[in-house]
């Protein structure tokens, strides 16, 4: 039996909350929350276990695929619980990529594409600067243990809790991590629209959240070190934001490193066109094919697991 749960807002104020306005609400908080468990999961495998005594030293990280796998499925549960959070209002795009895809193949308003990527890049903001704050002394004591190089007392290590950077076998190259990006991305979108696509074999039971969390978790698995597959502009440029202002400088904005440079443009860039990609590429394979059948009226083929209306299987 529902029990009805009386608004915190009295009624003149909340109604304006029903339209674009609660929808960005929500796109801030669903991207708050990914950006808080993600960053999360990073903190804890870079500063916080190092930092806590629970690796060979204070700034022993990565020596095993483990550590890989804790930042993987980290991600994967905040892509799902921020899913969860905010999909009943806004669709849950909580990725700039993703809404653009959507407003060019899915009949989303374009008045509605800015709104949503400022909503998404604050929340991502605000996850970082949560984590910051909570992490803040594993950081400094993981940043004070490391030897040089560093960056205004700040390491490679601890910004990578927060954004990306490319892998030293790029040599300061930008199309290796920008292919990255737009191969990750455009996988992202084909597989989240290809789970919440009725017309396919669409996840039921309020399970898409999950399905679409283990993607990510398969992305970070296939395509992750690369270029710390941040496969979204908000989760990227949100947290670099934070640093920059918390003292990693130039490492940050404009994204300077040992290997690296004029970095920050790369996370934003390749998703937006991967993700537009990834929708075109599953609508021209799959779903053209799924809309003609439609108009026809035909039947799947023999194969198929999907049972016809009106059969009885036994």
């Amino acid at each position: 039996m529902a029990v009805e749960i009386p608004p915190l807002i009295k009624p003149s104020t909340l109604r304006r909350r029903g339209g674009l306005l609660g929808e960005c609400m929500a796109e801030f908080l669903g991207t708050f929350v990914l950006i808080s468990f993600g960053a999360g999961s990073v903190a804890v495998a870079v500063a916080g276990l190092p930092g806590s005594g629970r690796t060979e030293s204070p700034t022993t990280i990565f020596l095993a695929a483990g550590d890989w796998l804790l930042i993987t499925w980290g991600w994967a549960f905040a892509v799902v619980f921020g899913i969860y959070v905010a999909g009943g209002v806004s669709g849950a795009h909580l990725n700039p990529a993703v809404t653009l895809a959507f407003a060019v193949r899915r009949k989303f308003a374009w008045v509605k594409v800015l709104p949503y990527w400022f909503s998404q890049l604050v929340g991502a903001f605000t996850g970082a600067a949560l984590v910051f704050a909570v992490y803040h002394d594993a950081i400094n004591a993981f940043d004070a243990a490391s030897k040089p190089p560093k960056t205004n007392g700040h390491t490679l290590a601890t910004f990578s809790i927060f954004a990306t950077f490319p892998a030293p076998y790029f040599h300061g190259g930008v199309w290796g991590p920008l292919i990255d990006q737009i191969v990750g991305t455009a996988f992202l979108v084909m597989l989240v629209v290809a789970v919440i696509d009725l017309r396919n074999t669409a996840v039921q039971a309020n399970l898409g959240p999950l399905i679409i969390g283990f993607a990510v978790a398969a992305i970070g698995m296939s395509y992750g070190t690369n270029a710390g597959y941040a496969i979204n502009p908000a989760r990227d440029f949100g947290p670099r934001l934070l640093t920059w202002l918390a003292g990693w400088q130039g490492l940050a904005l404009p994204g300077n490193g040992p290997w690296f440079s004029d970095y920050f443009w790369i996370p934003i860039v390749g998703p937006l066109v991967g993700g537009v990609i990834g929708v075109l590429v599953y609508d021209l394979f799959i779903g053209d094919v799924l809309h003609i059948r439609a108009q026809e009226g035909e039947l799947p083929e023999v194969g198929r697991t999907r049972p016809t209306e009106g059969t009885d299987e036994r």
